[in-house]
């Protein structure tokens, strides 16, 4: 297939597979999420287990929007800290997620920012808690050529990819309620911009070196963009990610909120920022998505 038959063949409405009433139902409550409801069955057996309880017994856990702050449950030799805190995180994810979904009023939240900065993981767990549906803008591109990115590179160039992001952007901009994970490179675009911008942009910032350990972990099969550098996976990596990253840092810098990574794990005294789960994450970005909205519209949520 060459590439005018594959520009020819890209109908982005029939790929995507979103029908009107998914994009337009209302916001769900955190706990009819799969993810609530099996952390809260994990927390009722954890507490029957430990309380000496009968096998199959249910124990009252505390209503939303109390806060949890046991550690151990009584003649528990286990540390139950990070059980508790999950548990606290999908509280505080729906709290936060009901305080500023009217003010969202049914915009796209997009989310910017470099392979491997968990846009995608950070996304899915956003439109759970928001009632939103999910989209990568590069499976859909995957999905209307019929080709994998790396494939798309390979065969035609990042610029007939990039024109093919930016068709998907164009039609992703047309719906509301949606969380849409965009490529690292999308932002160089100035046209995708007027796309991202009929919503909200979260631009999620990750060290450099980090995304390199991530990214070296998992290997660069399908980021194409890091091919072209010698030497061992994290240092090419590395080295390629610094490039791509200058060329790119002003106009990660047009979103209209942030997410450092960097500044979160200081605060919370974390030397690593892989210590960062994706629900803190995700509560950062409604955090930050709060800031911007009480300054667009001049009012306290």
């Amino acid at each position: 297939m060459d590439a005018k038959a594959a520009g020819n063949s890209v109908h982005f409405y029939a790929t995507m597979n979103v029908d009107k009433a998914s994009v337009r139902r209302p916001a769900v409550s955190l706990q009819c999420s799969p993810v609530f409801r099996k952390e809260r069955k994990n927390l009722q057996l954890l507490v029957s287990r430990n309380a000496g309880q009968k096998a199959g017994s249910r124990i009252e856990l505390p209503a939303a929007g109390v806060s949890c702050s046991y550690k151990k449950f009584p003649g528990s030799t286990l540390d139950t800290e990070s059980l508790w805190s999950s548990f606290d995180n999908g509280l505080m994810l729906k709290d936060k997620s009901q305080e500023i979904a009217s003010f969202l009023d049914g915009r796209c939240i997009y989310l910017v920012g470099m392979m491997g900065s968990g846009k995608t993981t950070v996304g899915r767990i956003l439109a759970d808690v928001l009632g939103y549906c999910f989209r990568d803008s590069d499976k859909l591109v995957e999905q209307a050529c019929g080709k994998s990115v790396a494939e798309l590179f390979q065969l035609y160039g990042e610029g007939y990819f990039r024109e093919k992001e930016s068709e998907a952007l164009r039609t992703l901009s047309l719906m509301h309620r949606l969380v849409v994970s965009t490529g690292g490179g999308a932002v160089v675009r100035p046209i995708n911009w007027k796309y991202m911008r009929r919503g909200i942009t979260v631009y999620i910032d990750v060290p450099l070196e980090a995304l390199a350990k991530r990214i070296s972990a998992v290997g660069t099969a399908s980021r194409p963009l890091l091919h072209h550098e010698s030497g061992d996976a994290y240092t090419k990596a590395l080295t390629r990610l610094s490039t791509l990253f200058e060329e790119r840092a002003d106009d990660y810098a047009n979103a209209n909120a942030r997410v450092s990574l960097e500044n979160m794990a200081a605060k919370m005294g974390h030397r690593d920022v892989s210590n960062l789960t994706p629900s803190i994450i995700a509560i950062e970005a409604l955090e930050q998505i709060e800031y911007y909205l009480k300054q667009k519209e001049g009012t306290n949520l």
